[in-house]
């Protein structure tokens, strides 16, 4: 399986670059896996696509301000760090640009409150730094961080909590789980006023978003460790959902790697889930089975990415290449302020 198979043609135009102001009012392109039929609709409409019975799982995960910019001790050079994963306490795995000014030993400061010495190197300018300073890190963190919003996104993003979920609450991401930035408050009351459950998973992105495919063959590619968690209420919640006969709805490829990580680990014979955390590595391509998984929410994303191959494994290559290449034709915007798609 080559990963040429997952390119298709995107103008630069398409990526959205700032948010629309109302989080529901984004374009929603539905594709039936089975028959690759698609339609064309306005992301408030999932509430007619969604029915009762059917159990919606979203990433609680926050977004830390995690890109920071300093300076190095002794030469000056400016150098930007974007936090990726607390190890403990004042470690932290970080990516460096750029990284060759980043050397073992190396100290960088950031303002008077904060500096990091950078311990190790690892792939892809990853560097285990620790920080040192006085006071509350979070508190600093939130005075010097900026939100690390994509590369391709060159516009500002002047309010922080756009790039967040309305239901965000562990800190611990260094990407948004885009998919979710289309629900509302108004938009899930409704949507639990008709009879859809709402579970909640947390995964913590990190360096896997970063890093693209650098292998010809895609099942040679491997993920980057993330953190998540499946608690017990939500194993519960989809175990009732499918003995009922509902469908298993993701909102976004990091809800989706939650539950079928922890699918993979704990689910017994009699196909039940059970809680579970841990790190996880999964890379869902075309032949790779879905567990939990029935219906996919999710934004659209980069040629020859390990989220278009996820996406391609729940629905079929040729049927979500079609779609891709249907929603560049209609304009579709994509990326992290971008549309949606759903696949059911």
């Amino acid at each position: 399986m080559n990963v040429e198979d997952y390119d298709f043609e995107l103008p630069e135009r398409l990526i959205a670059q700032t948010p629309l102001a109302e989080r529901s009012a984004s374009r929603l392109l539905t594709l039936d896996k089975t028959t690759g039929e698609t339609g064309h609709l306005h992301f408030y409409d999932i509430l007619d696509k969604l029915h009762p019975g059917d159990t919606l799982i979203l990433n609680d995960t926050r977004v830390l301000p995690a890109r920071l910019y300093g300076i190095k001790e002794g030469t000056g050079a400016r150098i930007e760090l974007l936090l990726l994963k607390n190890i403990e306490g004042d470690r932290w795995e970080a990516l460096a640009k750029p990284g060759k000014k980043a050397k073992i030993g190396t100290v960088l400061r950031f303002g008077e409150e904060l500096e990091a010495a950078v311990l190790e190197e690892g792939e892809m300018g990853a560097r285990i730094i620790e920080f040192r300073y006085d006071g509350i890190f979070q508190e600093i963190l939130d005075r010097l961080g900026e939100m690390p919003l994509p590369p391709y996104i060159k516009e500002r993003l002047d309010d922080r909590e756009r790039y967040q979920t309305v239901y965000a609450k562990h800190e611990g991401s260094a990407a948004a789980p885009t998919a979710g930035l289309h629900f509302t408050e108004e938009l899930l009351g409704k949507l639990r006023a008709k009879g859809v459950d709402i579970g909640f998973v947390t995964l913590h992105v990190g360096l896997g978003t970063f890093r693209p495919v650098s292998v010809d063959n895609v099942e040679e590619h491997v993920m980057h460790e993330e953190y998540y968690v499946l608690p017990q209420e939500t194993a519960d919640l989809v175990n009732r959902t499918r003995e009922r006969g509902g469908r298993v709805v993701s909102v976004g490829t990091t809800s989706t790697r939650t539950l079928e990580s922890a699918a993979r680990r704990t689910m017994d014979e009699q196909g039940v889930l059970h809680a579970d955390s841990g790190w996880t590595q999964i890379f869902l391509y075309p032949g790779r089975e879905f567990k939990v998984v029935d219906a996919l929410i999710t934004n659209f994303h980069l040629p020859k990415s390990t989220l278009v191959m996820l996406v391609s494994a729940l629905a079929g290559r040729e049927n979500v290449l079609n779609a891709y290449r249907e929603a560049v034709e209609r304009e579709y915007r994509f990326f992290s302020f971008g549309d949606a798609m759903f696949i059911y």
